[in-house]
């Protein structure tokens, strides 16, 4: 079981996080486990008119804090709105394995950013922090960059940066088919309810019971 602390100065952000973690997936399971909800998904947001959304609460308020902390969100969108207006413009639902889609899903569903991470390439347990601007981050698909002071990020015990709060994954600990144990980590922001947070990271943590035959190791906490 792995520990998240949250910093002073993040907490003073308003930031506080929901976690929980799976063992024992089967990450190669099929993906067409996942086709009907997938279709589902599919059919109930692709009538959505896309501009809908930044009306949407839950929208407003991780845009809100993606302003707060640097980033222009109309740009860079939160991964669920990313993902809704994605679906919302007829394109078809991203696959990538399992283990991600499920987490995906949820996130269309809820709108709540949800980080996925193999527990075997964590070492020790983790923190979010304000960055000091020494640190270097490893970006899906991207280059090696080192970031600027003052960004949230979460770390591991070896400083190792396994994400930049809440929008950016690092492929160091990213989710393959070869995954076992997967920590679950919902993003919450001011003005957004811990339930929903809760319940997001619930439904991933059911799914990968009942989908990927795992076994939930305790029940969801939140951490602020």
């Amino acid at each position: 079981m792995k520990r998240l602390s949250i910093s002073d100065d993040v907490i003073k952000l308003g930031v506080f996080v929901a976690m929980a973690e799976v063992s024992n997936v089967d990450a190669r399971f099929s993906q067409q486990a996942l086709d009907d909800m997938i279709k589902n998904v599919e059919e109930k947001y692709r009538s959505q008119d896309p501009e809908y959304l930044k009306n949407d609460s839950v929208v407003r308020a991780y845009r809100n804090f993606y302003w707060r902390i640097g980033i222009d969100p109309t740009k860079t969108r939160p991964s669920g709105e990313a993902l809704r207006r994605r679906l919302a413009r007829g394109n078809r639902f991203p696959r990538i394995n399992i283990v991600v889609d499920i987490g995906n899903i949820v996130s269309v569903e809820t709108l709540v950013p949800i980080g996925l991470y193999d527990r075997e390439k964590v070492m020790g347990d983790l923190h979010l922090v304000m960055s000091k601007g020494s640190e270097e981050f490893l970006g899906l698909g991207k280059k090696t960059e080192k970031l600027d002071k003052g960004i949230p990020i979460l770390v591991d015990d070896e400083g190792k940066v396994l994400h930049i709060y809440p929008h950016r994954d690092s492929i160091l600990t990213s989710i393959t088919p070869d995954v076992k144990n997967v920590i679950i980590v919902g993003a919450g922001v001011p003005n957004i309810d811990e339930n929903l947070v809760k319940y997001a990271v619930d439904r991933v943590a059911d799914l990968l019971e009942k989908i990927c035959k795992g076994k939930r190791e305790y029940d969801t906490v939140v951490i602020k």
